[in-house]
């Protein structure tokens, strides 16, 4: 996004009429709020390009404050991540230009350093305002791995004994773009501010501030002593690193595949479904098997094959931590319409591929909810007594080995209720066995 030009009317405040800001007197929070307020303006972006996320925290008042602009409220240190998300959605995927801004805390900072340090890497474009008052202070004042040395919070009583990390060094070491640290108190907080939204990529503003409530009366601290904190600490104030020349993520990645030479394109033939599905409503299945048997893989079978033939998908998979031991099991959906809700209640499909499948399907109920209609597809040699009329055990692993026993139960249930053509399903054999496709076929198709 450009600056406007002097010719351009200034866009007005986007705070709320009347804006009451909700934090204790004194806060560096407000100054900070109208800093940005005042950045947004001289940019003269039109509310809807602006999309402001914030994180748990006292910070995270901000976002009712705005008017018309976008807000995202997340989960605690994980502003950067979202931002991320909706900033590679926005570039990469539409091709269009939101301004996104991150206001998060010194505990959330350091909560989801990962995601920041990523963010960093990839260089999104975005601008994160790291609000560090050196204490967690909608919890109670306790220390954060921001809190200076020597300083006193509700975790440390007798004065912090741990050094602080150098956030911005972190930060300049993941090859952000641009990084500054600064104060309240700093007369050239505003320029920083301007010249964080004039990067084109990641920009990362680090603002020390007072948090008067909890860090003001246990410390001798004022908004003028804040220079001084960075300078005992090893933390260095103004713009650390501005490198206008790296090229934002959502440029690199269009020119990646522009010159492409040989684009990796996965040879399973579902670009297109063969066949028109005739599928009239949702349908939900459970799959369930042993782990390293490509239980999880052969579900997302289905679903490239049904997203290729117009439909609408949803997998959700479990395991154990182990990964390659006990149980594993996929939840899907298939419909000709989107899907609001991904739980499922009383499954329309199930399948047991073995024995630590069907333990796992026991113990969390699922053959509690099976219903009469439910098409249940068994390995032969499971012992399985259920209410459904169309039980069907089947010789899966017997004749087609544990690695393949979740996918040849999966399309046979999905043949005897119809969910997508035999020449689709059909398809999902060859692409996953190749020469030996045809015994799958076989038992699934005379089910």
């Amino acid at each position: 996004m450009n600056a406007p030009t002097p010719t351009q009317t200034r866009q007005r405040s986007y705070f709320v009429d009347n804006v009451q800001f909700p934090f204790c007197k004194g806060c560096g929070h407000t100054q900070v709020l109208r800093r940005l307020d005042e950045a947004l303006s001289a940019l003269n972006t039109p509310a809807e390009q602006i999309v402001l996320v914030t994180d748990i925290g006292c910070i995270g008042l901000a976002d009712g404050l705005f008017r018309d602009i976008h807000t995202v409220h997340t989960t605690h240190g994980r502003s950067t991540a979202f931002a991320t998300g909706i900033g590679l959605a926005d570039r990469v995927l539409a091709g269009k230009d939101l301004r996104v801004v991150v206001l998060i805390g010194d505990g959330g900072a350091m909560i989801g350093l990962q995601h920041l340090v990523h963010a960093a890497m990839l260089n999104v474009p975005m601008t994160v305002l790291i609000c560090n008052n050196f204490v967690y202070g909608m919890t109670g004042g306790q220390g954060s791995g921001l809190t200076p040395e020597r300083f006193i919070t509700a975790t440390t009583p007798d004065g912090n004994i741990t050094p602080p990390a150098d956030l911005c060094a972190i930060l300049t070491g993941s090859n952000a773009q641009f990084v500054a640290r600064t104060t309240t108190s700093d007369t050239n907080f505003p320029d920083i501010m301007r010249r964080a939204f004039a990067s084109p990529g990641f920009a990362a503003v680090e603002i020390l501030e007072l948090c008067t409530e909890y860090a003001v009366p246990k410390n001798e601290l004022t908004g003028k002593m804040l220079a001084g904190i960075a300078e005992q600490n090893g933390w260095a104030l103004g713009v650390l690193r501005e490198n206008a020349s790296r090229a934002p993520f959502h440029v690199r990645y269009a020119e990646a595949v522009r010159t492409s030479a040989t684009p990796k394109v996965r040879e399973h033939g579902f670009s297109s479904a063969p066949h028109a599905h005739q599928l009239a409503g949702p349908v939900s299945i459970v799959l369930a098997g042993s782990a390293g048997e490509r239980v999880q893989s052969s579900a997302a079978a289905l679903c490239e094959a049904a997203i290729a033939s117009g439909l609408y998908v949803t997998q959700k998979n479990d395991n154990p931590v182990t990964q390659g031991s006990g149980f594993s099991l996929s939840e899907v959906w298939i419909s000709p319409e989107p899907i609001q809700y991904t739980g499922i209640e009383r499954p329309d499909i199930v399948v047991a591929a073995s024995e630590a499948g069907l333990r796992e399907l026991t113990s969390r109920g699922t053959m509690a909810s099976v219903s009469d209609d439910t098409v249940f597809v068994v390995d032969e040699s499971l012992a399985v007594s259920m209410r459904t009329r169309k039980l069907l055990p089947l010789s899966l692993r017997k004749s087609l080995g544990p690695k393949d026993a979740a996918l040849g139960g999966l399309l046979a249930a999905c043949h005897e209720k119809n969910v997508l053509p035999d020449e689709t399903l059909a398809l999902i054999a060859r692409y996953r066995m190749g020469d030996r496709a045809k015994v799958c076929e076989s038992i699934a198709f005379s089910a």
